[in-house]
């Protein structure tokens, strides 16, 4: 292809035994609780040491990206190809999982003949009974120890319940129409996008089939296999490839050896290699105009920075603010929305001022805090400082806040923006620096009353902006025609390719170089695939220059866009796709969807190419599809993910009526309702969508409600012990290694920690056996465990205890009685519970989405329960439920009396109907007396205020008076207009 081709423009388990504790190996079940008192104190040297073991360290930098890469609420969205605990376990079909099962059934021959004896006498009994009702056999022949089959199982129905304050009669927001994340859903891109591209299926076909036929022809990494020294010809080839090449002249896979932390790689670009710290700060934009910068920001209390990738705002700002003296009057924060952000960059800055990371420079992350009584430069997630706000409202220990990254429009970054508008009127002398790229920064000015706005310059050259004539069927493969026609027929300059995500990436790598070896006599062309979970020092390698007569190929992701820069640029091909976090009301939960990116990202991407000289910017779509079919910013991400934790944490900061807070953009009004029912369900808010005692307490932990709920719930059930430590091990990367070449040594080990009830238990039984074998890395080893994630589980572990004890949470233990935790983690995920309809798969209660059981589950191999409770759905081949525990229907009846009651013998619909019709009026009654009580208490407040001014002597703008408040504060009030507002004086000078 050639530039002709463009356009010149821009049932109640039946568990009896539990088989709790059944000891089969040495010290793995043979635990016993303990009190707190037995854990090792936190030692950061040891937490930090890596184990001489098997364990690969590519499986370190794996669980590394897993921890800080992760979203900062400890979510993850369906569909994340990045999260996948299940990455290791082979799913070509489900004929090949239950092969699986056979095996496990037969080195477990005897543990499940209940089981199968009690499924063998119901189906007996249902045989007779179809018998004894055709009339092909009489009552008498029925055995009467056979019980009627409506007696044996219990039937669960599901109630469409709703509190008052979501029956039609509440607005909760000024969006009342849903916002869709794809502007016109019939249009050319969205079709693509929905089909994908017919490459990459074909490569993932091509590569299972390759698979199951290696599976089916070798012996490798089997027992037998190993016994007779048969080895994978894969591992071989890599080993050999390790630090050279082979016959053919590939690329040597590069060594696995542990990167320095420092930052420093191989992969620093020569400029870094050979210029010092203060030499390559002084080269970067921002230094320039840095007076000019300070004196701005000394005349405004918000300053909107506005700046391109590479121009210094992250690193350069708060170091500027420290050198100006701001940090004596308190902390320079600087937020981010990353959580790897926010460490690296805090690793940098530390670098560049020559000090050690934790002291004067720290950052701040969910369960990772590297601060001290020192710390005056703290980079931190957007959502740590939206949690700190909670204990502190005006923020008191911060001078100045640098909201970096704001135009990504990150969910906890629109609540902060809200916030901040409340905050910077009380706090005349905070300092809020907006930091944006050029393509929404008037949005920010606006918002904060037209706040000025402060361009860095930047080094940008003309780029000529070419869109595809005709639509485009299959996005990658036109993606690597365009790659061959510009390095066989363009002028010397290396090339940025935008994809989707991993998988787009490395199709295109392999379609890049298979076509490439097919033409002859081809330039030298370097393929380099980047996305934000490889690891670091791979990243680092597309900063490295280019041999002589070799032109570089960068395929990369959205993290290409502002997040890094790469010099040499001269040529952008941009798919005109990005994944995109939306909430999918059917399963309840975010999926990541692949959408057409945005015109603002369009024009961003295409500025890549003018980095270092005049360059070209392919589009693979046209001119009509960019006007009409590409929104012109992106959606931001509160208007299409799930709101729950945002509500709860803004009515825990007091925000009562959600009408009322200023959203820059306000989300939907169905995604508002669908958030507080889910809280309302949970018990987090009350019939007048106010927050409970349990909702405050919930909004304390940064986690997800539902696990909230369970550390509190446990202390009733006297098991917060158990419960904290199952919580922790929810918040870690999976524990669980299998290498490939011992994986039934590892599935024998993994099954040693099976509790048949409960994948929640099997991971409480995990950390009980680390923990009696005194944290051993040794033990871990031994049995498969990534020692590293129980670390962090265990510091987990102390965070959250730190928490409960501040909230004076008194921490028991149930001892080895696993009903009770059981029946607790009912309580916190009955909302999230599914029935089984058999061949393994299960039914959603609430959605009627099927679901499937993983081989990997602990409940697997044995007989499947009736109802079962999850902790999180896993989209890969199927659609898999994850973390799961089997429960009892009366539980779910009980405790989640909202979604489900018993059905009864005779039970008919009319009588539904009159349980529901009395649900709703008695809440309509309770709803009426507390909305009665709650405005009688206002005016009694009203009238409280309205004596003290009297009695303080306050009736106009010329009667102006200080009085003594209770605290012993002075207050002065001042009257602007109608309007009185308190002012409380601040002692000490801070610089304007």
């Amino acid at each position: 292809m050639d530039d002709n081709e463009y356009t010149g423009y821009k049932p109640k388990p039946r568990y009896g035994d539990s088989r709790r504790g059944q000891s089969r190996s040495d010290n793995v079940s043979s635990w016993r609780p303990r009190g707190r008192g037995d854990e090792t104190p936190r030692n950061r040297s040891q937490r930090d040491a890596t184990p001489v073991d098997m364990q690969e360290e590519p499986d370190d930098y794996a669980l590394d990206r897993d921890w800080y890469a992760g979203d900062d609420g400890g979510g993850h969205a369906l569909g994340d190809e990045f999260y996948n605990p299940f990455g290791s376990y082979d799913e070509s079909s489900w004929e090949n999982a239950l092969q699986e099962t056979s095996s496990r059934a037969q080195r477990t021959t005897g543990r499940f003949d209940a089981h199968r004896e009690q499924r063998q006498r119901d189906n007996e009994a249902w045989e007779m009974n179809r018998m004894v009702t055709s009339g092909v056999a009489q009552r008498r022949d029925w055995a009467a120890d056979f019980d009627d089959e409506d007696t044996m199982r219990v039937h669960l129905l599901t109630h469409e319940l709703r509190p008052p304050f979501l029956e039609g009669k509440t607005i909760f927001t000024r969006q009342q129409e849903p916002v869709s994340a794809i502007r016109d859903p019939q249009g050319h891109m969205a079709v693509a996008s929905k089909k994908g591209s017919k490459v990459v299926k074909e490569a993932r076909q091509q590569r299972e089939r390759q698979r199951q036929a290696q599976q089916a022809t070798s012996m490798a990494g089997t027992m037998l296999g190993k016994v007779m020294g048969v080895r994978d010809e894969d591992d071989d080839a890599d080993n050999a490839l390790i630090g050279g090449e082979d016959q053919g002249g590939r690329k040597a896979r590069p060594s696995l050896k542990p990167k320095d932390d420092t930052g420093k790689s191989g992969g620093a670009s020569s400029f870094s290699q050979t210029k010092s710290l203060r030499e390559q700060r002084e080269f970067l934009p921002a230094f320039s105009v840095r007076e000019d910068l300070l004196r701005v920001i000394r005349e405004n209390q918000v300053v909107i920075v506005v700046g391109e990738t590479g121009s210094g705002k992250t690193t350069q700002l708060t170091q500027y603010l420290y050198e100006e003296g701001y940090g004596q009057y308190g902390m320079i924060g600087c937020t981010q929305p990353r959580r790897v952000a926010a460490m690296s960059v805090a690793k940098r800055v530390a670098e560049e001022m020559e000090v050690p990371l934790g002291s004067t420079v720290g950052y701040s992350i969910r369960f990772e805090d590297y601060t001290s009584k020192e710390t005056v430069i703290k980079y931190l997630t957007d959502g740590i400082l939206l949690r700190e706000s909670m204990a502190d409202s005006q923020l008191e220990k911060y001078s100045c806040i640098i909201m970096d990254e704001a135009h990504e429009r990150a969910l906890n970054t629109d609540i902060l923006l809200g916030l901040f508008k409340k905050i910077l009127q009380r706090r005349r002398d905070l300092k809020l620096i907006v930091t944006s790229a050029t393509m929404n920064s008037k949005r920010f000015s606006d918002f904060f009353g037209g706040a000025p706005e402060f361009f860095i310059p930047g080094r940008t050259f003309p780029v000529d902006i070419m869109f595809h004539k005709s639509p485009v069927e299959d996005y990658v493969d036109q993606a690597v025609q365009q790659v061959l026609s510009i390095h066989v027929s363009q002028d010397s300059g290396d090339i940025l390719v935008f994809m989707t995500g991993q998988e787009d990436i490395e199709v295109t790598c392999e379609l890049v170089q298979k076509r490439l070896d097919a033409l002859n006599d081809p330039p030298k062309l370097s393929i380099l695939p980047i996305y934000s979970q490889m690891p670091a020092d791979l990243q680092a390698k597309i900063f490295d220059r280019a041999a002589p007569g070799v032109r570089k190929c960068i395929v990369a992701t959205n993290i290409a866009e502002t997040s890094l820069t790469v010099d040499g640029i001269k040529y952008v091909v941009d798919a005109g796709f990005s994944k995109l976090k939306v909430y999918n009301p059917k399963i309840g939960m975010d999926t990541l969807q692949i959408t057409p990116i945005s015109q603002a990202n369009a024009s961003q991407r295409a500025g890549r190419a003018g980095r270092t000289g005049p360059g070209k910017a392919y589009h693979l779509f046209t001119e009509k599809s960019f006007k009409e079919e590409l929104y012109l910013q992106t959606i931001p991400e509160i208007q299409r993910t799930n709101l729950a934790n945002t509500v709860l944490q803004l009515k825990a900061l007091g925000v009562k009526d959600l009408l009322d807070f200023d959203f820059m953009d306000p989300p939907p009004q169905d995604t508002m309702t669908t958030s507080m029912y889910d809280l309302w369900a949970l018990g987090a808010l009350d019939n007048l969508g106010d927050l409970t005692e349990l909702g405050r307490k919930m909004s304390m932990f940064p986690m997800e409600p539902s696990l909230s709920k369970l550390l509190i719930t446990s202390i009733e059930y006297g098991c917060s012990e158990e419960m904290i430590t199952i919580v922790s091990m929810l918040s870690v990367p999976n524990v669980f290694y299998r290498p490939k070449e011992r994986q039934e040594e590892a599935d024998v080990q993994r099954e040693k920690f099976w509790v048949h009830e409960s994948d929640h238990l099997t991971f409480l039984q995990v950390y009980s056996a680390w923990k009696a074998n005194r944290f051993s890395d040794g033990w871990c080893t031994k049995h498969f465990l990534h020692s590293k994630s129980l670390r962090k589980a265990k510091e987990v572990r102390e965070q959250l205890v730190d928490i409960m004890n501040s909230q004076k949470m008194e921490l028991t233990s149930c001892g080895t009685d696993w009903d009770i935790i059981r029946k607790c983690i009912c309580s916190g995920y009955y909302h999230q519970a599914a029935k089984y309809r058999g061949s393994g798969e299960y039914i959603n209660l609430r959605t009627n989405v099927a679901v499937q059981l993983h081989p990997t589950s602990s409940l697997y191999a044995s007989h499947p329960p009736d109802y079962l409770v999850y902790h999180e759905l896993i989209l890969t081949t199927k659609v898999y439920v994850s973390t799961v525990t089997a429960v009892d229907p009366h539980w779910l009846a009980d405790l989640g009396g909202v979604f489900y009651s018993i059905k009864e013998k005779g039970y008919s619909v009319s009588q539904k109907k009159m349980i529901e019709t009395e649900f709703n009026r008695k809440m309509e009654i309770e709803a009426k007396i507390a909305e009665d009580k709650k405005r009688a208490e206002e005016e009694e407040q009203r009238s409280g205020e309205k004596r003290w001014l009297e009695d303080a002597g306050v009736g106009s703008a010329s009667n102006k008076k200080s009085v003594r408040s209770g605290g012993g504060e002075d207050r002065k009030i001042v009257q602007r207009g109608a309007v009185r507002k308190v002012v409380r004086k601040k002692g000490g000078f801070r610089p304007y």
